[in-house]
């Protein structure tokens, strides 16, 4: 039986001129949650992570966290999807500054994006960043042991979503998913003879009430 722990990247930049940086904070959640895991007996066979600097940084602190000997290597299925982009598309000269401000524009266009009739205008279309997402699991699943994959909400949510309910080509459920993954938390995915199923979401337990985040 196969092992894929999903864990979001710690808490990056938002407000900053480089969003795309771990804050103090999301280095702390790195290295706790490493320590969290090595202290439940886990033992990555392997560790990847996205191409963006916060999923590397955040393979990086876990890795000193947990005191793996484990190398991180990048895997570009991982990466999160240009939520920037559609966000700029979406926010018609709005002041994007405050948080829910920006959760309010997040939301309406990713739900335009994932929609299904928009295709033709985003350089990574909605069916592209399932099938990329898809594609990144199976590699994962093809190792031995246990494999730490650290990754953005829209991936986890995306793959949470098709495991819940693998008919929904367009994932209505991911948005759900999305909006509630925290910082540094960890969801399990297991593979066996039945297929794979989603055997938990958004643990995060290792954090203190005061380093929770969600962004």
């Amino acid at each position: 039986m196969g092992l894929v722990l999903l864990v979001r990247h710690g808490q990056a930049s938002f407000g900053a001129d480089d969003y795309d940086v771990l804050s103090e904070a999301g280095v702390e959640q790195s290295r706790l949650l490493g320590r969290a895991l090595a202290a439940q007996g886990v033992e990555p066979a392997a560790l990847v992570h996205g191409d963006l600097s916060r999923q590397r940084d955040t393979a990086v602190a876990m890795v000193e966290g947990g005191g793996w000997s484990v190398t991180p290597e990048p895997d570009a299925g991982w990466t999160e999807f240009d939520h920037v982009g559609l966000v700029a598309r979406a926010a018609a000269g709005r002041d994007l500054s405050d948080r829910r401000a920006f959760q309010q524009v997040f939301e309406e266009a990713t739900a335009r994006w994932s929609g299904g009739r928009h295709d033709a205008e985003y350089d990574e279309p909605w069916p592209a960043f399932l099938r990329r997402t898809r594609e990144a699991l199976d590699r994962v699943f093809a190792g031995e042991g246990t494999t730490v994959a650290i990754t953005s909400g829209g991936p986890i949510a995306v793959l949470c979503a098709r495991l819940v309910d693998p008919r929904d080509a367009r994932a209505r459920l991911w948005t759900s998913f999305n909006t509630v993954t925290v910082n540094t938390s960890v969801t399990r995915v297991i593979e066996g003879p039945t297929g794979r199923r989603l055997l938990s979401f958004n643990e995060h337990s290792h954090l203190p009430r005061e380093l929770v985040t969600y962004r």
